[in-house]
């Protein structure tokens, strides 16, 4: 199969377009065949190295973080899924490899792709819908009547985030650039904060939750918006000790994670508010949730463009600026028939 690999860790390096074995499908594994996957900055992230101390992945390594695409094997065990079955996921992050023509995905982190969307449309969708409902519904319970401030809204994870935090009855506050105004507002955030020319620590106050994709200086000024007994959940960094114990990371990892994390989380003690990191995981049962909101049209993806698969390198750097409004997707095959 033709996939897209990184060889060594390199800022801003090229993937190596290759030939290599289709996946070893394993007893509780699902093959598929590839037709679009997502591009995300984490995939950037992964190949400057940036992860390396916590995710040790064996080089070479295929990229890619998630994927829609067609059921083509199962293993022994597989009971929810069969050939032919339209389906979409993120990997787990040790099994990543999405930039691919065909991956081997674990049956449980997988489901099945929503009918209402294309295989570019679904691609768009696993990592950062995961990572807005385990930010917004596992780590910080929204409820109805709260209120969220969601930085960065006409990203990737921003277009999502609003959405699902609309959903739970929040009011839902963003920030964004002057030409993306009247998109996050579409998706339904009530207070929007141009960014080039306001600054939302003195615009708002008494939030209860902050979600934070951005650098240091927007994180730390998170925590004055915030009411005593908020939560600013960081999924930029830095990672904290909880986040370590919880991947199963070592003692002396542990401590890097506290000493790296202290100082955000001694600023937040001092207002009463609750910090923490979040690298998301897959979840296949949470994403047929997901799956479920998007067929009742409630969620909806934001896609900025479609690459084709030649153009891998591209559809990353084009990521790496930091332009796009939603999501980024590469094309790997066509659209199958219904």
């Amino acid at each position: 199969m033709k996939a897209y690999i990184v060889d060594r860790y390199e800022k801003k390096g090229s993937l190596r377009l290759g030939e290599l074995p289709e996946p070893k499908l394993g007893s509780d594994d699902v093959l598929v065949r590839i037709h679009a996957a997502g591009v995300n900055p984490l995939d950037a992230k992964i190949r400057d190295g940036e992860f390396k101390a916590i995710l040790p992945y064996r080089l070479p390594l295929v990229l890619g973080n998630d994927m829609a695409g067609v059921v083509v094997g199962t293993g022994a065990n597989v009971r929810r899924f069969k050939p032919g079955d339209h389906v979409y996921a993120r990997p787990d992050e040790r099994r990543i490899g999405s930039f691919a023509e065909f991956i081997a995905v674990s049956e449980t982190d997988l489901a099945m792709k929503p009918g209402n969307l294309t295989m570019e449309e679904a691609a768009a969708i696993p990592l950062v819908a995961l990572t807005a409902w385990q930010a917004l519904v596992e780590k910080a319970q929204l409820k109805q009547g709260q209120k969220v401030l969601i930085h960065a809204g006409s990203g990737g994870l921003g277009t999502v985030a609003i959405q699902l935090a609309k959903h739970l009855g929040a009011t839902v506050a963003t920030t964004t650039s002057t030409a993306n105004v009247d998109l996050v507002k579409s998706l339904g955030a009530d207070i929007v904060i141009d960014y080039k020319s306001d600054d939302f620590e003195t615009l708002l106050n008494g939030y209860d939750v902050v979600l934070n994709s951005l650098g240091k200086d927007t994180l730390e000024k998170s925590l004055s918006v915030l009411n005593h007994g908020g939560k600013l959940i960081s999924v930029s960094g830095p990672p904290d000790a909880a986040f370590a114990r919880a991947n199963g990371l070592g003692w002396l990892l542990r401590q890097v994670m506290r000493l790296l994390s202290f100082s955000i989380r001694r600023k937040a003690r001092s207002r009463g508010v609750a910090y923490s990191f979040l690298f998301m995981r897959a979840d296949g049962e949470q994403l047929s949730k997901i799956t479920a909101l998007i067929e009742a049209g409630i969620i909806r993806p934001v896609i900025d463009r479609v690459f084709p698969f030649e153009a891998t390198n591209d559809a990353l750097a084009y990521v790496e600026t930091g332009r796009s409004k939603g999501k980024v997707v590469i094309r790997i095959a066509q659209e199958p028939r219904p």
